[in-house]
């Protein structure tokens, strides 16, 4: 039987996690799941926002399925801690229009892959104190006791990016293309300016395509700067098939990608390692909607999805996909995020029964 960690978190993350699981549990499959707890709630109840029972009994299930958290300031990211701990080096957004909801363009189907253990995400900052200039002996002394608790300083994040990683992110965009017959791979980066890091990243990615170029002729390979693809993205996003990139860019371009397709409620995501899988949607708690019914289930059910298919269950994965798309191109039921007045729990019996229909 197959372990499957569940991490409702805090906010509605609780909500779509109960719809995920209502969708799952209706199907033909013999898991076991593993409740587990993490977040703003979990500080306050432990002091801890991710406790390390969570930790271990992600890495020793098959997946893990994460709901949505609420920030604690000062203290570390339990996503980010669990991606670490996981070592699920690739993060996948895809990117897709749905029939039925409105939508900036049409026809739009890519793939958003970013590189998950490094750059600024690697999360080393730290303090350090500036010298005081031009101030006269006297000035300091009046001025002493009232900067002893108010330190003039400056903050110093530093950004990681190895070949090493930078290649096998590259290596993964290829074995994915390859995979799901898609036409092109674009490198997303700003060389121009940050030309160490960047400049890694870039290189790496075209030693990639050299290798693979003639195994795979006809898959294209290009590259833009980080900022020429933000305004590529709301000008020209049919042109993208797949997107691979560092941490940091590939966060805010999924994103602006979710609001090309219909908003935050329809993005799923996955991360993916050698041996691990962690499964969230890309939206947040939404403390302002919880307990409400408001959420939109579809980014989890989704995201259920990708899981299913990281653990070669193809056929399920595909259904639900189809049984989302059927709910949504019907317009008969839809959240307040698309346009409608549907509960949580409404769109989420709606594809249940649209999905045993189909199986």
């Amino acid at each position: 039987m197959k372990k499957i960690t569940t991490i409702a978190g805090d906010g509605v993350g609780k909500e779509v996690m109960e719809a995920g699981l209502t969708i799952l549990e209706s199907l033909n499959l013999n898991y076991d799941f593993i409740k587990s707890k993490a977040g703003f709630e979990c500080f306050q109840n432990c002091g801890k926002t991710i406790p390390e029972e969570t930790i271990k009994n992600a890495k020793k299930s098959a997946a893990t399925l994460f709901g949505a958290i609420t920030s604690t300031p000062s203290e570390k990211s339990p996503i980010i801690t669990l991606r670490k701990e996981l070592d699920v080096f690739a993060n996948l957004r895809p990117i897709k229009t749905f029939e039925g909801v409105n939508s900036l363009f049409n026809n739009i189907d890519f793939l958003i892959i970013r590189e998950n253990t490094e750059g600024l995400y690697s999360q080393i900052e730290s303090f350090e104190k500036e010298e005081e200039k031009n101030s006269t002996k006297k000035e300091k002394k009046e001025n002493n006791e009232n900067e002893k608790n108010n330190k003039i300083t400056k903050t110093i994040a530093k950004r990681v990016i190895t070949k090493k990683a930078s290649t096998k992110i590259c290596e993964f965009a290829y074995k994915t293309a390859i995979k799901n017959n898609r036409k092109k791979i674009t490198c997303v980066h700003k060389e121009n300016v940050l030309k160490k890091t960047d400049g890694i990243f870039k290189e790496s990615f075209y030693n990639v395509v050299e290798r693979y170029s003639a195994k795979c002729p006809d898959i294209k390979a290009n590259d833009y700067y980080i900022d020429a693809t933000a305004m590529y993205l709301i000008t020209k996003p049919q042109e993208f098939d797949i997107i691979v990139t560092s941490n940091l860019y590939g966060d805010i371009l999924s994103d602006e990608g979710a609001g090309l397709v219909g908003g935050l409620g329809l993005s799923p995501s996955a991360n993916i390692g050698d041996k691990n899988g962690l499964f969230e949607p890309v939206h947040g708690s939404a403390p302002d909607i919880e307990g409400k019914g408001l959420a939109n289930p579809i980014a989890m059910i989704l995201s259920i999805s990708m899981m299913l298919e990281f653990l070669k269950e193809d056929f399920y994965a595909k259904q639900i996909n189809k049984a989302v798309e059927n709910v949504l191109k019907s317009k008969k039921i839809a959240t307040p995020d698309l346009g409608g007045n549907s509960k949580t729990s409404d769109i989420t019996i709606a594809i249940k029964k649209e999905l045993e229909n189909l199986i």
